[in-house]
C-alpha cells in the first residue's frame, strides 16, 4: 500500500554486486546464487529488474574491472543501470525516475553491502513512499570487526529483524527469505 498513488507494480532492485564490493563477502556464493534466482523468477513475472552500481574514486573508481557487476549475474541488454556515488541508491541518480517508468510503488532489494548501500537505500525508499522488501537471505557484508563492527552474519541477521519491525505511515517494510519473495505486492 505504498503512498505513491497509482503505482502497483514491483521492481527488483540489486545494489552493488560489483566484482570489487564482493571480494570476502560472508556467504557470497549463497548470496549470488539467491540473487540469479531473483532475477529468474523477476523475468518470468515481467518484473523489471534495476542493476545499481556504486563508485568512488579511491576504492571502486569508474569502468575498472573491480567496478563491474559480477559476471555470475544475468545483466540482460535493456535492463536499466543506476550509477551512484553515495549509499543511498536514490541519491543524485536516475533510480527514481527508473522506477516511476516501471510504475513501481514496491522495492524488492537485495545486494551489497548490508550495513552500507542496501541500509541507505532500504530507508531511501520507505521514506520516498515506497513498500520495501529485503531479501532476507540475498544480502551480504564484509568482515569489519576489526574496526568494531559485530561478525557480517550478525550485521545480517540485525538487518534482517530491524527492516522486518520498521514502519511508516502507508507503507510496509519487510524482511523474507528469497523462496518467498513475491513480486507483486508486498506481504503486510
Amino acid at each position: 500500500m505504498t503512498t505513491l498513488p497509482h503505482r502497483t507494480a514491483t521492481a527488483l532492485v540489486i545494489v552493488d554486486v560489483q566484482n570489487d564490493v564482493m571480494v570476502g563477502v560472508h556467504e557470497r556464493q549463497r548470496v549470488v546464487d539467491n540473487i540469479v534466482a531473483l532475477v529468474s523468477r523477476a523475468r518470468e513475472t515481467s518484473t523489471p529488474v534495476i542493476w545499481v552500481q556504486h563508485s568512488a574514486e579511491k576504492e571502486l573508481r569508474f569502468g575498472t574491472d573491480g567496478w563491474k557487476i559480477l559476471d555470475a549475474l544475468p545483466v540482460v541488454p535493456g535492463d536499466p543501470i543506476v550509477h551512484k556515488k553515495h549509499g543511498d541508491a536514490f541519491e543524485d541518480t536516475t533510480l527514481a525516475e527508473e522506477l516511476a517508468a516501471a510504475e513501481a510503488g514496491h522495492v524488492v532489494v537485495a545486494g551489497a553491502q548490508t550495513d552500507f548501500c542496501v541500509r541507505s537505500t532500504l530507508h531511501g525508499a520507505l521514506v520516498r513512499g515506497y513498500d520495501v522488501t529485503l531479501v532476507s537471505d540475498a544480502h551480504t557484508t564484509e568482515n569489519l570487526t576489526e574496526w568494531g563492527a559485530p561478525p557480517p552474519a550478525q550485521v545480517i541477521a540485525h538487518t534482517n529483524m530491524y527492516w522486518n519491525n520498521q514502519t511508516a505511515p502507508g507503507r510496509t517494510a519487510v524482511a523474507v527469505v528469497t523462496e518467498k519473495v513475491t513480486f507483486g505486492r508486498p506481504i503486510p
